[in-house]
């Protein structure tokens, strides 16, 4: 096959001060579940959403086959039977690791780098010379498979628009050997004339289908109208940045991305979030408030790691809850309260008190929840803490700091949630939880031998097992108990 560019067109390479690249790993999910699965290569594979309802993922071999992103699970047998396809649960906890690993390579590699998702690196090629960077990123893809196991694709250009299209030439046509450059006006415009308005950056589904209806159906459609129609049909400041860097300009600015930057001492400052938001859907509806509260502790003590890990605190907790509003046949209840914490922490015990106290502000008896959800806002540097005049307690701040820095580094020792505190904790499908069991064990004895004998040996379920999950994979780098062994 020939390369989409035609080499043998001789153009002039812009006048270009860096370039930008963006890492794009390749079917992200599906990828993860075959690095320690060789035995999947070559065969249609889908990972499922939360509480395995749709497929989230597919694998190439899956897309050949005609399965559609959306697809719910109890159809994949009926649209395509007699098919065999791996079906695996979301595990973000091996998703999570991988792709640190991959991050962990591209720092090592790039001057300076953005995490854009879990999937998505963007880079600053600043003081890479240009006649190396087709080299330099085919290296880099190359290290990543070797290093761990998962194929990435890299786009090149002179901004963050054109290389999003470049990565996703590198994903289709094989012979770019997964990396693609577009440092020509003439490949900056073939590669517009390839793809659709819809697939551009920055162009939602709303202003896609007001393109369409213009008549704009590629990006170089869109890229051939003049600024002052673009400004008086949008009037919107992010659709004329894309107008603008389809034509090669670098209008994106990077504090808009949060670029990360090296600083003065040499290191990676990562891009530090200035709210938190931890949510999920239920399994099934839950109308009871323990029930919910259990929930509602995990999502706050998620919010909490992650503020940690970026070394901030947070001023503001706030809590959300609503019903399924596909039910029409159910009563309807939504509502969002925040509280101020009196000093800003990141520690997990007073942000799940905080959300609890939220949570009981806004409950209601008598509705169905499907949702809910903690939001910690007022982020900022976890030092100095700005604390109140009459809250000051130096020594109940720092024993608090040290029990989370024991409790992190035991569950990144021994896996996420070894240890967890008694609010997290749920209760077992038999609607009994530790403390339950235990009590009528004790009741059924008479002496204090059989007490501690016929105490239960099992934990309440934790917040990985509140979910819905049969076909998840086992975490070999991250728990010592999933560990592959060998025969």
């Amino acid at each position: 096959m020939n390369n989409f560019f035609d080499l043998k067109v001789q153009s002039v390479a812009r006048n270009a001060t860096a370039m930008y690249g963006i890492a794009d790993l390749d079917n992200c999910y599906c990828s993860c579940e075959k690095v320690f699965r060789p035995d999947l290569e070559g065969k249609p594979i889908v990972v499922l959403s939360n509480n395995d309802g749709c497929v989230v993922a597919r694998s190439n071999e899956a897309k050949a086959m005609g399965i559609k992103e959306g697809t719910p699970y109890f159809q994949l047998a009926q649209q395509f039977p007699n098919q065999k396809i791996a079906v695996f649960s979301s595990n973000y906890e091996l998703y999570g690791e991988l792709t640190s690993r991959v991050i962990s390579i591209i720092s090592k590699e790039t001057p300076a780098y953005f995490r854009y998702s879990i999937d998505e690196c963007f880079m600053y090629l600043d003081g890479i010379e240009l006649d190396k960077l087709q080299q330099w990123g085919e290296r880099l893809h190359r290290r990543v498979k070797r290093e761990v196991g998962m194929p990435i694709s890299i786009g090149l250009a002179p901004n963050k628009t054109l290389a999003k299209i470049a990565s996703k030439l590198a994903k289709k046509f094989e012979v770019y050997k997964h990396c693609c450059m577009i440092d020509t006006d003439y490949k900056r415009e073939k590669a517009l004339e390839w793809c659709p308005i819809e697939d551009v950056w920055g162009i939602g589904r709303r202003y896609a289908a007001k393109l369409q209806s213009l008549g704009c159906k590629t990006a170089l459609d869109f890229a051939q109208h003049h600024q002052d129609w673009v400004r008086q049909t949008f009037n919107n400041i992010n659709i004329v940045r894309t107008w603008k860097e389809l034509n090669g300009e670098d209008a994106v600015p990077n504090e808009a991305l949060e670029l990360c930057s090296l600083a003065t001492n040499g290191t990676q400052e990562l891009a530090k979030k200035k709210s938190i938001c931890t949510s999920r859907s239920f399994n099934g509806m839950i109308s009871d408030y323990e029930t919910l509260r259990t929930q509602v502790s995990n999502y706050a003590a998620r919010c909490a790691e992650k503020l940690r890990t970026q070394k901030t605190v947070a001023t503001t907790v706030g809590v959300f809850v609503n019903t399924n509003a596909f039910r029409e046949d159910l009563a309807q209840y939504w509502n969002f309260q925040e509280t101020r914490l009196v000093t800003p922490t990141s520690s997990t015990i007073p942000i799940v008190g905080a959300a609890c106290d939220v949570l009981q502000r806004i409950f209601r008896q008598g509705y169905q929840y499907k949702k809910a959800g903690v939001i910690v806002m007022g982020i900022g540097p976890d030092s100095p803490i700005q604390q109140d005049l009459f809250d000051v307690n130096a020594e109940q701040i720092q024993k608090m700091r040290r029990l989370d820095e024991v409790i992190d580094r035991i569950n990144r020792m021994h896996g996420s949630e070894t240890i967890v505190i008694g609010a997290q904790q749920y209760t077992r499908k038999n609607g009994k939880g530790k403390a339950a069991i235990e009590r009528e064990k004790s009741r059924a004895c008479s002496s204090s031998s059989e007490r501690e004998q016929a105490r239960p040996k099992v934990k309440a379920d934790v917040f990985a097992n509140a979910i819905k999950h049969d076909f998840k994979s086992k975490n070999p780098t991250t728990r010592w108990s999933d560990i592959i062994k060998l025969k």
